[in-house]
């Protein structure tokens, strides 16, 4: 059997691979154990077992009787592996010698060196034992010194942590002192450098009003000048300036010209040669708007312009223009038109658009809102528009279902995007469902003023307009919730509601559902929104525009619960007019959470107070704010002053501030843009000064109702703001024409003036100043009873102050006049 070790590995791996020595091994240790009668039946029998058994599960006592089982311990796999020779890291012989001989020796060498260390009496034991006792007498030193030093050492530590107590005890007041100092010599350089600022602000506008009243008086003495004609700064001083904007680079004039309207441009091409070169540059007529000049411009102008600049037109701009038919058919002259504005043109006719569409194949957008079309303009959409984007039909009452059907004929109106249906009262149900079959892919929808629009009408559309991102439904009172689940297989991103009630906290709960990525939500006047929908819109977290005013069931708790949510660190906008439950707890909670937030209303806020109006300096990013009917009071505008970054207040009807809180206020805002303080009437001057001085880049003034408003206050307003575009003076009582004479000097660029119940500013000076404004309003009469004072500027009393009876109808006569206007 040992001949197996040097067998063939072959042969080897064939008797291990098959469990050869184990199948031997269990039938030998059952022959030998068992002793049967009759051997090779048991052979036979035990090999089945084996057999049924598998390989696997073999043991060397499988074929043993269980009561005959020796109980031995298993050593190794197998015995027979030893037998055959296929034990390979089994114990040799020749190992098991070698094992013997080293563990004999081992226990020979142990008892000698035992007996060794008894038999041979100890040498030098003295000397081992006082070798010990100084190896003791040491250890012991070693351990005292050891306990000595630990105390000295928790001594030493004690004593160098109370001197770096000290150390930063004594640095800590040094700095202190420092800091005192320092501030101390910062403060007085600040007051020192405010102040200096203060007097040369004072110092610059006085000087600069003096030169303003020379000017004034250099005007007066020189002979009238018309006043389409008015005063330039180069005709006061008696010189020309030298600049010749020829010199400028082409692209630098183009921009310069671009900012003109036609009355100006046609103007500036009269000045001369070399401006009226520069005024035909092609790209100054890609866009023309004959709106702004419509009471002054010819057909025959329009025709001869639209005919000379024909292949360079792609915007036309006939807003309100009353035009004959062959005008309006000059139009299709114009081949690569791309923009067409025709809305409120009484006569644009069926015909006009035939021939306007048959030559302006490529329009892109077209506004027919206020017009008189019908079916036939309709038919003509699809046929000659097949790249129509962008529609208004808004008021447009003469056009049917029918015409909404045509809509689908020919290439049909795939391709818009942009549809205004507001207004169009006549389209039922099923012209909903015309619009929908034949423009799919509407985008925006608009539909204002339609008190027919319902539930079904939306379910009709966005069963097939499924791509609209953007609803506006401003005067829609019978729409509800059923419309939102309707929408919710749109991916809306602005909503627009107004004056709604029967939408509910339902509507949110849509919103929030299935538009996650909605940015604009606009739910004006809606009285059925409560605290429940500014829960629902908290988790939104691309919110940006959050308009709820005239929300009254808002209260604090439910903005607070809003503010929690990811959208506050997103919002933008967020108007809260009339929100009366609102206080200072929710202004506290929007400082701390809506970093980025740059608009803010909270217009009629009763319970608003100082204290929170203090908070809302710490939100850096807000840029305008209306606090307009609040309880805001001096001590909160000197808060506001120190925010730096406002450029829009509106502090219109709060009767606690006075012209000391202003002028704390704008000392503080020198970038302040826009300032409304209309109906306080206890406001005087000294606030128009305060503005002239420091606010000289505003850009819209409101002192409506302000009756202590004087000549010499907009005198220095005239002067110093130049900038200013919009101004309302309505109810200013002791202004005279001579206010309207320092304006046309000093403020060149004002487009808007409102000069409601006026009654010392004649008609005729009224008349002279429309022709330098684009936007005017005049009324001579007495100011109204609501306003709280007379025609003299007192204020009424509570008796003079009657409240008007229902039946009542007061009827105030209006003249406004417009700048495009030629006044005779």
């Amino acid at each position: 059997m040992a001949s197996l070790r040097t067998a063939d590995s072959r042969l080897r791996s064939y008797f291990k691979e098959n469990y050869i020595p184990q199948v031997c091994e269990a039938l030998l240790c059952g022959l030998l154990i068992t002793c049967p009668e009759d051997p090779l039946k048991y052979l036979q029998k035990m090999i089945i077992t084996i057999m049924e058994s598998g390989l696997e599960s073999l043991l060397w006592d499988m074929c043993i009787d269980p009561s005959m089982k020796p109980k031995i311990r298993r050593l190794s796999e197998t015995y027979m592996e030893q037998l055959f020779g296929l034990d390979d890291q089994l114990m040799t012989p020749e190992l098991m010698i070698k094992a013997c001989t080293f563990y004999t020796g081992h226990l020979v060498k142990t008892h000698f060196c035992i007996w060794r260390d008894i038999a041979i009496p100890l040498i030098n034991e003295e000397n081992i034992l006082a070798e010990k006792m100084e190896k003791a007498i040491e250890y012991d030193n070693f351990r005292l010194q050891k306990y000595v030093f630990r105390l000295w050492h928790s001594y030493a530590a004690g004593q160098k942590k109370l001197l770096t107590e000290a150390l930063l005890r004594i640095r800590k007041m040094c700095h202190h002192y420092k800091l005192i100092i320092t501030l101390t010599k910062w403060r007085d350089k600040a007051r020192y450098e405010y102040k200096k600022r203060e007097d040369e602000l004072m110092l610059k506008h006085e000087l600069q009003l003096r030169k303003w009243r020379s000017k004034v008086k250099v005007a007066a003495k020189e002979e009238p000048i018309p006043p389409e004609h008015s005063l330039s700064k180069a005709s006061l001083l008696g010189g020309i300036p030298e600049c010749d904007i020829s010199l400028l680079p082409e692209r630098a004039v183009s921009q310069i010209f671009y900012y003109l309207t036609l009355r100006e441009l046609v103007i500036c091409g009269q000045v001369c040669h070399s401006w009226m070169l520069m005024t035909q540059a092609s790209s100054l007529w890609n866009s023309i708007d004959f709106s702004k000049v419509k009471n002054i411009i010819t057909d025959k102008y329009i025709v001869s312009t639209l005919q000379r600049w024909r292949l360079n037109v792609l915007r036309l701009n006939f807003r309100g223009c009353l035009l004959r038919s062959k005008t309006l058919r000059s139009v299709s002259l114009c081949r690569n038109l791309q923009e067409l504005n025709v809305s409120d043109c009484p006569t644009l006719t069926d015909e006009s658009m035939r021939y306007i569409s048959e030559g302006c194949a490529g329009v892109l957008y077209l506004n027919l809102s206020n017009t008189t079309v019908t079916n036939r303009t309709m038919r003509l959409l699809p046929r000659y528009f097949p790249n129509l984007q962008n529609l208004s039909l808004a008021y447009c009452r003469k056009f049917t279902d029918k015409g909404l059907r045509y809509l689908n004929l020919g290439n049909g109106c795939h391709k818009l995007i942009y549809l205004d249906l507001s207004g169009c009262t006549q389209i039922s149900v099923q012209g909903f469902r015309n619009i929908a079959n034949s423009c799919t892919g509407i985008m925006h929808l608009t539909i204002n003023d339609m008190p027919t629009l319902t539930d079904n009408c939306v379910k009709a559309l966005a069963e097939k307009c499924t791509r609209i991102t953007s609803i506006v439904f401003i005067g829609a009172p019978h729409i509800s919730d059923c419309a939102f689940k309707a929408l919710s297989t749109c991916n809306l991103r602005k909503i627009r509601f107004e004056g709604n009630k029967r939408i509910t906290d339902a509507c949110f709960k849509y919103i929030h559902k299935n538009y996650p990525n909605i940015n604009h939500i606009y739910m004006v006047d809606c009285k059925r929104i409560t605290d429940g929908s500014l829960m629902s819109l908290s988790p939104l977290k691309q919110l940006t525009v959050l308009n709820l005013a005239n929300c009254i069931r808002i209260g604090d708790v439910g903005l607070k619960q809003f503010l929690d949510g990811p959208v506050s660190t997103r919002i933008r906008e967020l108007n809260l007019s009339n929100c009366i439950h609102l206080s200072d707890a929710s202004i506290v909670k929007l400082s701390e959470r809506c970093s980025n937030l740059n608009y803010l209303s909270l217009r009629n806020c009763e319970y608003l107070t100082d204290l929170g109006i203090e908070h809302i300096v710490y939100i850096f990013s807000l840029v305008s704010v209306d606090l307009s009917g609040t309880n805001i009071s001096n001590e909160g505008l000197m808060s506001l002053s120190r925010h730096k970054k406002l450029k829009e207040l509106s502090l219109s009807e709060c009767y606690k501030i006075t012209d000391v809180g202003i002028q704390a206020f704008c000392k503080g805002s020198l970038i302040l843009e826009h300032l409304d303080v209309s109906y306080c009437p206890q406001l005087s001057d000294e606030i128009i000064k305060a503005l002239a001085i420091y606010c000289i880049y505003l850009t819209s003034l409101s002192i409506a109702g302000c009756p202590k408003i004087t000549d010499s206050a907009m005198e220095m307003l005239s002067a110093k703001c130049h900038y200013l575009h919009i101004l309302d003076i309505s109810g200013c009582v002791l202004l005279t024409d001579q206010m309207l004479e320092d304006l046309q000097m000093g403020c060149k660029q004002l487009r808007i003036l409102k000069m409601q119940y006026c009654r010392l500013i004649s008609k005729e000076a009224a008349r002279r100043m429309s022709s330098m404004v684009q936007q005017q309003e005049y009324n001579p009469n007495d100011p109204p009873l609501w306003f709280g004072y007379d025609y003299e500027g007192k204020p009424l009393t509570k008796q003079e102050i009657t409240p008007l009876k229902e039946d009542e109808e007061i009827t105030v006569t209006d003249s406004i006049y417009s700048g495009e206007e030629e006044v005779v």
